[in-house]
């Protein structure tokens, strides 16, 4: 063969190459047609089941209403062939956190999870309805979290409908208390997902209106509280305000010393939130008390934040004879998905891809997830934000958008079937 015809024979089997390529990445960027015309089809029930739970109030504390609930997605995923179970949560209102599994044939264990209390209180229908205005669907709650939970259940009733049991193990666990810590279930969480290899986090992700796109999370802040107590001495406030000793007076100044005390600190915030004091109107004040809400981005920080706190308040006090003491308690873990959980991650965005829809990772945001304590050992590949797209959650007029509906059902099932694969 002369070198000439080397060099075409080459450019030939390089072009042959590089079409073959080509169809392989136009097949792997085409929508799997099945799934897609199956979350199309699940659409009209998925607004339906919506509205049967935005109509339920549930908030942390409305264990009545929180049954509703359960009873609700207990029995569709009943429907779906799930094996259900139902355990009082350890702390809290002691409402009924749902845990459903269902065996299959594959090597993977998933696990998917979300919240079914809100932060509304009972009575908040009156002023805040269910109603349909466009892309809006408005309700309590139908964003954070009934959106995360209609798109768990109609995702599931998808793959089984199809037949697909390419998975060892399916777990939802959907809990009644994230909206107050998950205090008396988020321990469960930690030990359920703990014994999977995969586990996906149903929260919302935010609307148009307020971001440029959809996005998943792979980090949020863990949550702490901060106690500082002062005891003074109490005094007629009229008569001899002198021989008291005001804790009110200390409090406020040990708040304003100990203010910016975690900026010094990486992965820490604090902010002074509530401050109460005891006693009648005529009477120095003798206890008085303040919380502050703390943010932790990074394994740690929150010990050494607290070092800081012991350290400012023993550097002097306003008013002399007070007592100040300072506690700090951690609630829900930090967030961060690491290298398994990124990689899933960047899974989802090309299943996105086929829709030509762009998926955002957001790397760290301020709120807290129970995505921490799923993820808090690290065993588990944990990713958060499955939820549909909305705003407005814990304040008015919270809404969901609705085209959001079929991308985030066809993101799941399409996600689930390849993690079965791999």
């Amino acid at each position: 063969m002369t070198k000439h015809s080397s060099f075409f024979a080459l450019r030939s089997i390089a072009a042959a190459c590089g079409l073959a390529f080509g169809a392989m990445v136009a097949a792997h960027a085409a929508p799997d047609a099945r799934l897609l015309a199956a979350a199309e089809k699940a659409q009209p029930a998925v607004i339906d089941n919506l509205k049967e739970m935005v109509l339920i109030e549930s908030g942390s504390l409305n264990v009545d209403g929180l049954l509703k609930m359960a009873d609700v997605v207990e029995g569709r995923l009943k429907a779906a062939g799930f094996k259900t179970e139902r355990r009082k949560a350890t702390a809290g209102a002691g409402a009924d956190i749902v845990i459903a599994t269902l065996k299959g044939t594959g090597k993977r264990k998933i696990m998917l999870q979300g919240h079914m209390d809100t932060v509304y209180p009972a009575g908040i229908l009156n002023g805040q309805p269910y109603k349909v205005d466009g892309n809006r669907i408005y309700g309590p709650g139908i964003a954070d979290d009934k959106g995360g939970l209609a798109v768990i259940m109609a995702s599931l009733k998808i793959l089984a409908d199809a037949g697909w049991r390419d998975y060892d193990t399916l777990t939802v666990v959907m809990n009644p208390d994230e909206e107050v810590g998950s205090v008396g279930s988020g321990e469960l969480i930690a030990t359920l997902a703990d014994q999977h290899d995969t586990v996906l986090s149903f929260e919302p992700t935010a609307a148009k209106s307020v971001a440029k796109g959809e996005s998943l999370l792979l980090g949020a802040a863990g949550i702490a509280t901060a106690t500082l107590e002062v005891k003074g001495r109490a005094a007629h406030a009229g008569a001899a305000p002198e021989l008291g000793r005001n804790a009110l007076y200390e409090l406020s100044y040990q708040m304003l010393q100990t203010k910016d005390v975690a900026k010094d600190i990486p992965g820490v915030t604090l902010n002074w939130t509530v401050a109460r004091a005891t006693g009648p109107l005529n009477q120095i004040t003798e206890k008085a008390q303040a919380q502050g809400d703390i943010r932790i981005t990074q394994p740690g920080a929150e010990k050494k934040l607290n070092e800081a706190l012991q350290a400012k308040i023993a550097t002097g006090k306003l008013i002399p004879d007070t007592e100040t003491t300072v506690k700090v308690e951690v609630g829900r873990p930090a967030f961060i998905a690491g290298e398994k959980g990124r990689a899933l991650a960047e899974k989802a965005q090309a299943i996105y891809k086929e829709l030509d829809r762009d998926l955002a990772l957001t790397p760290m945001t301020g709120g807290g997830t129970d995505a921490g304590y799923a993820g808090r050992s690290g065993k588990a590949a944990v990713v958060e934000s499955f939820g549909l797209a909305g705003f407005g959650y814990h304040a008015r007029d919270e809404y969901i958008e609705v085209d959001s509906i079929v991308p985030r059902i066809y993101l799941v099932t399409r996600l689930l079937t390849e993690i079965g694969k791999n």
